[in-house]
């Protein structure tokens, strides 16, 4: 076990890996809303543009797994800054991207690093944050979500409207140069690991974990959440833009709004999750999830203020399923197979990523006058998925629940 850091050291470790992830974030989040300039710079389809934004979930998805079998081997700090400077080469190279067939390789490149990134700085949040502060650690580290939804996307897609859509690209790969700069100073050497004795083949965990039925119900309940979101989730700005009639300058409000309001009322629904029972609350706000998740796929021409009624609340509630179900899937694994049944769990919400957005781009298309056809079907497929996941919410069995109702999170 490495020593503590001091609680200055601490606070600037998280801060950097906040940094990082934001960069990260917001070069996975800046795809959707740049759907519309996109389609139109390279003449491409939402068949084309669901496998642009799927190629970054499957290359994460590939790499999430293979990267299990080497992270261990090297010191950590190194592994991060490597795999960071490889990413922002990777996101410059989609600014710079002359085609779609090269911006589509970029994409999948800049997928390949990302998957690495996300699972080795929550490794490396408990390799140096002790047990009693690592679920606060892990809550600034996050925060870089709700940071990149309510800046990092509309200044993007600011820069996007004015310099246009190669600019947001440039911008994130400058913000990679400036934290490697800041990691390079702030981030300690964590190397402990490697001392450790001999652990287990991969594999063998791997195997323990997909041999009990807990876990693979868990992992298909983490599959369908995630695949009802992404559905839709990719293609509301082009939707939005061609069938709504939100103007394209109005898009970086609609984000502002949203992230704003969802990063107040995820704090909201993890309190009522810890006090009411997460399984209980996720019931409740994925039942109403369902409303927005038709709301948007259904719309008709309308004003701003309703089309940010819609989308707001879709922010909110399809996010908002994620505080207690995340809990959930978390104290589904069995505590010596939790970090490769997370690792997994990574895998399995990437590849539903990817499966989602090609299976929306493909019940999709243009019409002639350049509107969305076929996006109700992937409200009604997104429900389905839905409803499916709450109902395999009662079958998962949570390590260290407590019998009395409302409390079943408590350990």
């Amino acid at each position: 076990m490495t020593s503590p850091l001091p609680p200055r050291a601490e606070r600037f470790f998280l801060l950097t890996l906040a940094g990082i992830q934001f960069s990260h974030v917001l070069d996975f989040m800046i795809m959707m809303p740049l759907g519309p300039i996109l389609m139109q710079a390279f003449t491409i389809g939402t068949h084309e543009f669901g496998l642009l934004v799927a190629s970054y979930s499957f290359s994460a998805a590939v790499s999430g797994i293979l990267a299990a079998t080497f992270v261990d081997l090297f010191e950590r700090k190194r592994v991060l800054l490597s795999c960071f400077a490889l990413f922002g080469l990777a996101t410059l190279a989609c600014g710079l991207a002359p085609s779609f067939a090269t911006l589509i390789v970029a994409r999948g490149l800049a997928g390949v690093f990302g998957g690495i990134m996300g699972a080795l700085i929550h490794t490396m949040i408990g390799d140096a944050i002790p047990f009693a502060r690592r679920a606060r650690a892990s809550g600034v580290v996050s925060s870089a979500f709700s940071l990149s939804t309510i800046a990092g996307v509309p200044l993007s897609l600011w820069l996007a409207n004015h310099l246009g859509w190669r600019a947001p690209f440039v911008l994130i790969a400058l913000l990679c140069v400036l934290f490697i700069i800041v990691g390079l100073r702030f981030l300690p050497e964590l190397r402990h690991h490697l001392g450790e004795e001999k652990r287990p083949h991969l594999l063998s965990a791997t195997f323990s974990v997909l041999a009990d039925a807990n876990h693979l119900r868990a992992l298909l309940f983490s599959a369908l959440i995630i695949f009802s979101g992404f559905t839709v989730i990719p293609y509301i700005t082009v939707y939005a833009v061609n069938n709504v009639g939100i103007a394209q300058a109005d898009i970086p409000l609609v984000y502002l709004v949203g992230g704003t309001a969802t990063f107040i009322s995820a704090r909201l629904i993890g309190h009522w999750a810890d006090r009411y029972g997460k399984i209980e609350v996720y019931r409740r706000v994925a039942l109403l999830a369902t409303l927005p998740l038709l709301a948007v796929t259904h719309a008709g021409p309308l004003p701003l203020a309703l089309w940010l009624i819609c989308t707001t609340s879709f922010f909110v509630l399809t996010s908002g399923r994620m505080i207690p179900a995340m809990a959930v899937i978390a104290s589904s694994a069995q505590p010596k197979l939790r970090g490769t049944f997370m690792s997994l769990n990574g895998t399995v919400q990437s590849l539903a990523m990817g499966l989602a957005t090609t299976l929306a781009g493909f019940l999709t298309s243009l019409d002639g006058s350049g509107r969305i056809v076929g996006y109700p079907l992937v409200g009604y497929v997104a429900v389905g998925a839905n409803l499916l996941a709450i109902g395999f919410a009662a079958r998962i069995v949570m390590h260290g629940q407590v019998a009395r109702p409302g409390n079943e999170n408590r350990s």
